[in-house]
């Protein structure tokens, strides 16, 4: 039986940024939030993740963030929610 994380580090990062310069992804993001899981499914299907400002329904299998709203909104244009570790 698998389970699913029970948190993870979500990051908000600028689609434009090609070249860091050598900095991490976690450097060049412009917000990060820790999201615990609520149990309960978005409107995607898929598990939902909570904190901090940050609503996210994340495959758990793939760690990829399916649907997201920052603040209770859709996430601006020019930035990706991606997931940056799990706990």
């Amino acid at each position: 039986m698998t389970t699913e994380p029970q948190r993870f580090t979500i990051l908000l990062v600028p689609e434009h940024v090609e070249d860091r310069g050598g900095a991490s992804v976690e450097d060049s993001a412009v917000r990060s939030a820790v999201v615990e899981a609520t149990g309960e499914s978005g409107a995607s299907g898929y598990p939902r993740y909570v904190g901090h400002g940050i609503v996210a329904d994340i495959d758990p299998r793939t760690r990829t963030v399916e649907a997201v709203l920052v603040d209770g909104a859709e996430l601006d244009y020019g930035l990706t929610a991606i997931v940056a570790a799990t706990s």
